[in-house]
């Protein structure tokens, strides 16, 4: 079998490999097999076996659940997976939230195989994959056995859903960023369009972008529709004013895009900007340039605000609920510029991720990292398609190897300094500072932000720091920032159509 171990080097996550899989060792072991019936050879990717204590949904979809609450993961590199050509999971493989193979407790579980080889999207259901049925075992790590699992599933190819008058879909080839993948890559989006638009065949619209939380799909609009809801309500009512929505596509071949033009990603923010908006106004009668408002949820807060920022003609304003560290001196707890070390704050004390509502820890920096490891090529959570992953592969730099350089080092934690200050161009509070004569008549009352003061991954932390600087400039842009006492991730003050009327307003003034 071929040893994949993870090693930071220059920035950058280098895999070694070993000899064969006569060199496993002693004690238990999956053989994992692709069936004769799968038409298909899927070649590299990341091999995952999944250990799950209930089988509510199967342990594959378990994936992304961080810490003691997901399932148990182990996972190797795979360069020659096909049929007739099983791999070897043993020992030597990389495992979370156990910290190495033999702490598996042992126990029953139901167990299941995936093989995650899509290059185009960083996706557990991506077409292509391969998977096995799911099966309840006694799993004792020290057991001298073989346990056979045989992947006879593979993920279909892509089709969009069915539209409907209100709903449409767009997959559209970017020149931008095909050119970049040196293959071809789309976009997506969910469309969903205003009441009357059949009937109405001369009028042009305004366009809401709308941008969910982490990994939400374009898809996401297919049920918004369908059954009674307050979105329905409003976008259906006399008095909402009229916006075609466009709800992007949170996955690409990283995982989350964030639409920002990145060293990794590639230029995601141009190809939306120039290509996809242009395409969509185009084909369902949007208005002319400037007439574009954006809104979004945790990464999609994030992504509006950016947006907005980096295109401040582009967009009429930003509405953005619990956006993600908008000033990376309070990355979720983590200060980039001064702290050593993501894992342990400077006193050694382990450092929290996430909170319940009563603040009680519930994930640790580190927890979340190798939950992130076990899933990322070579061991490395820069490929996880989770959110250390995404962000890292958003905002880093590529290491000598041609892969995203790691913020710090996925098994110590240590910050690479150098990288740190590379992130310093995605830093939305900096950004603005160091652009502030040419921004600030450009997104005067253009910023919207709500954060719950509970925050559930200390968002709030980030978005006080931006309040207060914001509060110290002039000329001042007049950017309205609420806090919700006791309110966690997900909070907005303002009702959907309240937020709507605002947006029809900034419509206007441009």
């Amino acid at each position: 079998m071929k040893l994949t171990i993870s090693l930071c080097l220059a920035a950058s996550c280098v895999q070694i490999l070993s000899s064969n899989a006569a060199d496993s060792k002693p004690g238990l072991r999956f053989e994992v097999s692709v069936s004769e019936k799968i038409n298909a050879n899927p070649g590299d990717g990341r091999l995952l076996i999944l250990l799950a204590r209930d089988n509510k949904i199967q342990p594959r979809l378990m994936l992304g659940h961080s810490g003691l609450q997901g399932p148990q993961g182990i996972g190797r590199d795979v360069s020659t997976l096909a049929p007739g050509k099983p791999a070897i999971v043993d020992q030597t493989a990389y495992t979370s939230p156990a910290t190495n193979f033999s702490a598996i407790p042992t126990g029953e579980y139901f167990v299941q195989a995936l093989f995650d080889s899509n290059r185009d999207l960083r996706l557990r259901n991506a077409p292509g994959n391969l998977y096995s049925k799911v099966q309840k075992l006694r799993i004792d790590p020290a057991e001298n056995r073989t346990v056979g699992l045989e992947l006879t599933e593979q993920i279909p190819a892509e089709k969009l859903p069915k539209e409907t008058d209100f709903v449409k879909y767009i997959r559209f080839e970017s020149g931008l960023l095909s050119k970049f993948y040196r293959r071809p890559i789309f976009l997506r989006a969910g469309i969903v369009l205003p009441r009357d638009y059949a009937k109405e065949t001369m009028r042009h619209y305004p366009l809401w972008v709308r941008i969910g939380g982490l990994n939400t799909r374009y898809t996401a609009v297919s049920s918004m529709l369908d059954t009674p809801s307050r979105f329905r309500e409003a976008w259906l009512a006399d008095e909402t004013p009229r916006f075609i929505l466009v709800h992007l596509d949170g996955a690409g071949p990283f995982g989350d895009p964030y639409y920002v033009n990145s060293e990794n990603n590639g230029p995601f923010g141009d190809a939306l900007t120039q290509e996809l908006i242009p395409h969509i106004e185009e084909r369902f009668r949007g208005m002319s340039p400037g007439k574009r408002v954006l809104s979004g949820t945790s990464t999609g807060g994030w992504v509006s605000l950016a947006l907005q920022i980096f295109y401040p003609d582009y967009f009429a304003g930003a509405w953005s609920s619990c956006p993600d560290p908008v000033d990376f001196r309070a990355l979720e707890l983590i200060n980039l510029y001064e702290d050593d070390n993501a894992f342990a704050d400077p006193k050694g004390k382990e450092r929290p991720s996430e909170r319940d509502p009563q603040g009680n820890v519930t994930l640790t920096v580190r927890q979340e990292i190798r939950s992130e490891n076990v899933v990322g090529r070579n061991n490395c959570y820069t490929t996880s398609g989770e959110q250390w992953g995404e962000w890292t592969t958003s905002f880093s730099p590529r290491g000598r190897d041609g892969l995203t350089a790691p913020l710090w080092d996925p098994n110590t934690g240590k910050i690479d300094r150098q990288i740190a200050n590379y992130w310093k161009r995605y830093d939305l509070r900096l950004y603005l500072e160091q652009h502030w004569s040419d921004l600030a008549p450009k997104l005067r009352g253009k910023l919207h932000i709500a954060s719950g003061e509970a925050d559930q991954f200390y968002l709030n932390n980030a978005v006080h720091l931006l309040d207060r600087w914001l509060a110290e400039q002039t000329p001042s842009i007049e950017a309205k920032i609420v806090f919700g006492p006791g309110k966690s991730h997900g909070w907005f003050d303002l009702s959907q159509l309240e937020m709507l009327k605002e947006m029809e307003t900034a419509v206007r003034r441009q």
